[in-house]
């Protein structure tokens, strides 16, 4: 069992009844410390996971937690409402013996989840029946939650979405020039400004009410997903720190970002880098199988400018942290920032020249598997 930590004291915290046999190491997650629990209880051996919560990222752990606890209680009464299995379809978080979502030991903030057995979250797209797969479960996820009232959470990233903002932040990096970068890359500052109209695409018709607030996941790739082991279906949406008010569109897109592209998103070499639009349609197809008619036509109207929108953002993005000495994203060679911000820049370009397909298919695509296992 890893030493580090008192993990006998911790596990007594939590409403957990038997002994803990084990407690190792878990996963690949790069922003909490996970921990996978072997306990013997009455019913046989069962597992947890057990988090040590990234506070140096998630400052205000009581908000973080208050957004995950009443996520997962809706999501566990939604999938018992349709006939499923809640132990498996949802997050199930286990709460302290004093009813807390957390234990704090003075230094450190734990938490602890029910194990989904007999799943894996596999790190890259294997194949496009994965990215269709990955649609599916964040549909699903959407649906579950179309009933709730996103109000009700804090923004533990404030403004994470807000184009807008990202862009003025952008434009002051540009301004103050602290480190002495902007004359080298100003053909990519041009570009950025001349396509900043885009910003308000989603944020304006949020404040407006066209598209409704929801609850959105905000980390969308196929490592938040737990696919079944046997029949490589998706089972449930996992690591709920980034859940937050905002536009399903933002959801959406994000995957698009990052699963219908040709290339790494640090790819030196631009001509390697197109939009994938096939991926797009399996994606698409998937998504809609699942969030049903819970999703607007205003929504399905904007889910292209979603994608579009979330890949300028990240470009700007990462040009802005270029721009102000690489502080923010790890880097592990010079430039590769403005390799990343290449990328996002040439599949908007993709995207925009496209844009008519990706809406025609939003608006009449019906979802279904087109991606059947044999």
């Amino acid at each position: 069992m890893n030493t580090e930590y008192d993990f006998q004291d911790i596990f007594r915290h939590f409403s957990i009844e038997g002994e803990l046999a084990d407690c190792e190491h878990y996963g690949e997650g790069l922003i909490n410390e996970t921990f996978c629990m072997t306990v013997r209880e009455k019913r046989g051996t069962v597992r947890y996971i057990l988090q040590k919560i990234n506070n140096k990222l998630f400052r205000d752990v009581d908000k973080l937690m208050h957004n995950i606890r009443l996520v997962t209680e809706w999501c566990r009464k939604s999938v018992e409402a349709r006939g499923g299995d809640p132990m498996r379809e949802c997050l199930n978080l286990v709460l302290t013996r004093d009813g807390g979502s957390y234990y704090f030991d003075g230094s450190h903030y734990f938490r602890v989840y029910v194990f989904i057995e007999n799943a894996v979250a596999y790190q890259s797209i294997r194949d496009p029946r994965d990215f269709y797969e990955c649609a599916v479960a964040f549909g699903d996820f959407s649906n579950l939650l179309s009933g709730f009232d996103a109000s009700q959470l804090y923004e533990v990233l404030p403004d994470f979405h807000n184009t807008k903002v990202r862009y003025q932040n952008f434009l002051r990096a540009v301004e103050q020039d602290v480190c002495g970068r902007r004359k080298e890359v100003q053909r990519e500052i041009d570009w950025a400004m001349a396509h900043s109209d885009l910003c308000g695409k989603i944020v304006d018709k949020i404040a407006t009410g066209e598209i409704p607030l929801r609850v959105t996941h905000n980390d969308t790739k196929i490592n938040n997903v737990m696919i079944d082991k046997a029949t490589g279906k998706a089972v449930a949406v996992i690591d709920l720190d980034t859940v937050m008010p905002g536009s399903l569109c933002y959801d959406f897109g994000d995957s698009i970002r990052f699963g219908a592209s040709s290339a790494a998103e640090d790819e030196p070499n631009i001509s390697k880098v197109f939009f994938r639009y096939e991926l797009y349609e399996a994606y698409l197809r998937g998504y809609l199988s699942a969030v049903g008619n819970t999703i607007t036509p205003q929504e399905r109207r904007a889910l292209p400018y979603g994608a579009i929108l979330m890949t300028y953002e990240c470009g700007i993005r990462f040009l802005t942290d270029y721009l102000e000495g690489d502080v923010y994203f790890r880097t592990r060679r010079a430039k590769q920032n403005i390799d990343r911000t290449h990328t996002q820049f040439k599949l908007v370009d993709d995207m925009l020249g496209c844009l008519d397909k990706m809406e025609e298919a939003a608006i009449t695509m019906t979802g279904g598997n087109v991606c059947k296992k044999d």
